[in-house]
C-alpha cells in the first residue's frame, strides 16, 4: 500500500473510532447493579457508567483524583451491635461520615440516629424498605419510597433529612437517577468497596485489609457496611493507615463541589 492511501486509511479508522466513541459516550446508561473494574493498584477503577455521564443527573461515584480525599460512607438496614463502636472510632479520629439508614433502622434505632446526626454526620435516604428500585417505574411510587423516610426521620430528629440516595444493592436505572434528581437527591454511588455485608462469613482482619489498602486511591468514596463486626474491630487501625498514607475525609457535601 502507497504511503498516501495508508494515511487516508489512518485518517478514517481516526474518524471512526472517535465517532464510535461519541456514540458510546452519549448512550444511555445501564439498569443492574453498580459495578467497578480496578484495572491497577491505587489508581481509581473505572465504574460501569462514566463520571459525565452520572454528573448529568447529579449522580457521582468518585471525587477528585488529584486530591487525597477519601469519602467514608457506611449503609445500614438494620441495627447489628456495631454502630456504637464504628460511632466511637469516628469520634476518635474526627471523622464525619454518612451513614445511608432505611425506615426499619430509624423506627427502630431512634437513639443511634439522634447520635448520628448530633457528632456531625450525614444521614442519607436509602429509602424506606430496601427495594429493588429500577423495577419502580412509575414516579409516585419511587417518590414515596424517598419521602416517607424523610417524614420519619423529620420525625425522629427534628430537621430535614440532607437530599442524599443511594440506591438498595446498587441497583439503578436511567430513569431512577432522573427521578431521584426531580426530588432534589444527589445520586451517590462508591469507587471502594468488599464483600464485608455477609454477617454469615466476615472476613478476618488481613484479609479486609488486603482488599481495602491496595484499591485505594484519590477521591474515593468508600462504602462499608456497619453491620460487618469485622469493619467495627478494623476501622480505627484503618482510619490509622489511611492517614499515615496522607489522606484526609471529606463530606459528601465537599464530593460534589469537587466533580
Amino acid at each position: 500500500m502507497r504511503k498516501r492511501d495508508l494515511l487516508i486509511l489512518l485518517a478514517a479508522l481516526t474518524a471512526a473510532a472517535v465517532t464510535a466513541f461519541g456514540v458510546f459516550s452519549g448512550s444511555a446508561l445501564p439498569t443492574g447493579s453498580w459495578g467497578l473494574s480496578f484495572r491497577q493498584e491505587g489508581a481509581p477503577p473505572v465504574g460501569n457508567a462514566g463520571i459525565d455521564q452520572l454528573k448529568k443527573y447529579d449522580a457521582a461515584y468518585i471525587g477528585d483524583t488529584s486530591q487525597k480525599v477519601l469519602y467514608l460512607t457506611f449503609d445500614a438496614g438494620y441495627e447489628n451491635g456495631c454502630t456504637e463502636k464504628i460511632l466511637d472510632t469516628l469520634q476518635k479520629h474526627s471523622v464525619k461520615a454518612a451513614f445511608f439508614l432505611v425506615g426499619n433502622y430509624i423506627e427502630k434505632n431512634a437513639d443511634m440516629v439522634r447520635r448520628m446526626v448530633n457528632e456531625g454526620h450525614t444521614v442519607g435516604n436509602h429509602t424506606m424498605h430496601h427495594y429493588d428500585m429500577s423495577k419502580l417505574a412509575d414516579f409516585d411510587a419511587f417518590s414515596k419510597e424517598l419521602k416517607d423516610l424523610e417524614t420519619l426521620y423529620k420525625d425522629t430528629v427534628g430537621s430535614d433529612l440532607p437530599k442524599y440516595y443511594r440506591p438498595p444493592q446498587g441497583i439503578y436505572s436511567e430513569d431512577n437517577l432522573k427521578m431521584a434528581q426531580q426530588l432534589g437527591y444527589k445520586t451517590v454511588f462508591w469507587s471502594l468497596a468488599y464483600v464485608d455485608w455477609n454477617n454469615d462469613s466476615q472476613p478476618t482482619r488481613e484479609q479486609a485489609f488486603a482488599k481495602l489498602l491496595p484499591r485505594t486511591h484519590p477521591g474515593a468514596v468508600v462504602l462499608l457496611h456497619s453491620t460487618s463486626k469485622t469493619n467495627a474491630e478494623i476501622l480505627d487501625e484503618l482510619l490509622t493507615k489511611w492517614e499515615e498514607a496522607g489522606y484526609r475525609f471529606g463530606t459528601l457535601d465537599e464530593l460534589f463541589q469537587s466533580v
